[in-house]
Parts: structure tokens; sequence; C-alpha cells
């Protein structure tokens, strides 16, 4: 679906690692071109940089100015971590996220099946949240699933808020097993342009519900 001539086209975000999932994010790439948006995406080299600013500064930049912005969780952690400035040591993709829930941008995450299953053992075998498995950190664990990646998976459903589940917003987060099926979530939640775009205007334009006070958090 081609969008109208009169108005630019809505730049989506679609913020991931690149590593095992070169194929997924080629099909995503080529859906949201055909449904008529902007994407701007690292992997394809159509991620807007700037030669004086650095990588972090960018890709902050990029969600500063997306309209819409696709996260997908992988089991790898990411590169650019900054332990010099940053004394977490976030990856790229980490503050994307983060960033992406702190401004409320319109968003949508897919999360790849092996990271929920990791965080519903250990949860189990008594490892819940980001502290409970704090432990297991030395161990350095990455394979099959990096353990930093659970905290962005939780930062993204809400998993510390003290709201019930069923009145968190913005908390959902698909789960996908591969190409195939996030291919159908990304078909269903994009291909209707002008149905985003006029959920946009009125939910996260100036003065819209989700952006006054009391609205998302």
């Amino acid at each position: 679906m081609n969008t109208p001539a009169s108005k630019p086209k809505l730049k989506i975000l679609v913020s991931s690692t690149v590593y095992g999932v070169e194929e997924l994010l080629d099909r995503v790439y080529a859906l949201l071109i055909g449904y008529g948006y902007e994407v701007w995406m690292s992997h394809k080299g159509t991620f807007p940089v700037r030669s004086n600013r650095s990588a972090f500064d960018d890709s902050l930049a990029a969600v500063d100015e997306c309209d819409l912005f696709l996260g997908i969780i992988t089991p790898q952690y990411g590169s650019g971590q900054d332990k010099i400035h940053d004394p977490d040591g976030l990856s790229i993709f980490h503050r994307e996220i983060r960033r992406a829930i702190e401004l409320k941008k319109p968003r949508w995450i897919l999360a790849h099946e092996n990271v929920v299953f990791a965080r519903l053992l250990l949860n189990k075998l008594g490892h819940k949240g980001k502290e409970g498995r704090e432990p297991l950190r030395k161990l350095k664990i990455t394979h099959p699933v990096d353990l930093r990646v659970l905290d962005v998976y939780e930062e993204v459903i809400k998993d510390k808020e003290s709201i019930p589940v069923g009145k968190r917003i913005g908390n959902w987060a698909q789960k996908f097993h591969d190409t195939k099926d996030a291919s159908v979530f990304v078909d269903a939640q994009f291909f209707r342009y002008q149905e985003v775009e006029k959920f946009v205007e009125e939910n996260f334009s100036s003065g819209s519900p989700l952006l006054r006070e009391g609205g998302e958090k």
C-alpha cells in the first residue's frame, strides 16, 4: 500500500541485534518497504548516521526522530557496549529499547521464544528477576541465551511495575519461533498503513491521552 503523495512517509526504526537473524531482518525490511514505510535499519544501511556523532548518539537520535519503533529481541545481547561512559555497559540495542520506552514511542516488540523460555525456566529455578539472576552473571552465560537479554525483555513487559498485569500499558511482546512467525506479526500490525498512521495521530500526537500526565508510564 502506498502512502499519500502529500504526506511524508512514516519512519520506522527496526532495532535488533544482527547475528543469526539476517534472514529475518531482510524479510522484515522487504515487508515494511512494500507497505510504504521509510525503514531505518542498520543491517540494510538505511540507518541515519552523522559524521559528527558517535554510534551511540546516532542510535539514540534515530529513536528520537522515528515515528514508529519495532524492536526484535533475540538470544544475543548485541555489541556496542561503552563501559567507560556507561557503568552498566548497556549495548546499543538495549539503549534503543530503553529510549523508546522512555519517550513513549509507538512501539511493537518481537521476542524470540528461547528468551521467553529461558526467563520462565530461571524463574522456576529460583532466579527470578534481574536481582535473582545476579549470582549467575559471574558465569558470563551467553549461550543459548545471554542473560542480559532477559533484562531487556523484562523492561519491555514492565515486569517490575507494581500495577497489575491487566492494567499495564505498552507491555506487549510477541513471541516468535522463526522468520515465518515474525513475518505474520509484522504483516498483521503494519499492512494497513493508513490505520497505523491514524493510530499514531490519535494516540501519540501532542496532547493525546497516552502522552498526557497519567497516561502510559
